[in-house]
């Protein structure tokens, strides 16, 4: 780690500002998941938590950011609970009626429920010890919203496609938490190296996944293949 903190440490200016830049640009990487979405006309095979984790993540970013006295952290988790919201609206627009859009509201209220019961610790938890321990959980929650597609590694074996996939997100994750992963180092910062470099692995395990399986279920491919034989 040493090595790398003397290379890297007379540029962690421009490494900051890089990261900076490239986890505003995440937060418009929705837009593509919408697009798909609409092309699509149906929430089917799309989880809302990518979006829904956005919304609670800022939240709970700006509340840490206010524990930290980091105003300067506030603008930019404001900027990812808008456009987080307006994914969610958008992709309840089009969740199917019936069990789809009842799933959603479910899944919703758990949200809010876990983000005042984390503001609320925040709240009586001891000043001494809350800027880490709340740290501490936003670190768990972030690793868990990115390794979530993975969990659906088995759908995908099976159908040997990765439709339902934020590719967009995935790819500027990589890119985000790479660039953190280097401003660690250039901080020499154990604990940014650290969370970064699980969120690094995690996302290119994903992005392989978009290497190895196409993203039309190969079913669809095959009737289409018999209707142009046809």
């Amino acid at each position: 780690m040493e090595t790398f903190t003397e290379i890297l440490a007379p540029h962690k200016e421009i490494i900051a500002s890089v990261a900076g830049t490239l986890t505003v640009g995440q937060m418009f990487s929705g837009a593509f998941v919408c697009n798909d979405i609409r092309k699509k006309g149906s929430t089917k095979d799309f989880s809302v938590m990518p979006f829904l984790g956005g919304i609670i993540l800022s939240i709970l970013f700006m509340k840490h950011a206010l524990l930290l006295n980091a105003p300067e952290m506030l603008i930019p988790n404001l900027a990812g609970i808008g456009l987080s919201l307006i994914y969610t609206a958008f992709y309840y627009l089009y969740t199917p009626h019936g069990e789809g859009k009842s799933e959603f509201w479910k899944t919703s209220v758990k949200g809010i429920i876990f983000i005042g019961v984390l503001l609320a610790y925040a709240e009586f938890e001891n000043a001494e010890v809350v800027e880490y321990r709340f740290g501490m959980f936003i670190t768990f929650l972030l690793i868990g919203l990115i390794a979530m597609p993975l969990f659906s590694l088995g759908e995908i074996r099976r159908k040997k496609s990765t439709e339902g996939l934020p590719f967009a997100m995935i790819l500027s994750g990589t890119g985000v938490s790479f660039s953190w992963l280097l401003y660690g180092f250039s901080i020499a910062s154990e604990v940014v190296v650290i969370q970064n470099l699980i969120a690094f692995i995690l996302s290119a395990i994903q992005l392989s996944l978009f290497v190895i399986y196409p993203s039309t279920p190969s079913a669809i491919k095959t009737a289409k293949k018999s209707k142009k034989s046809n």
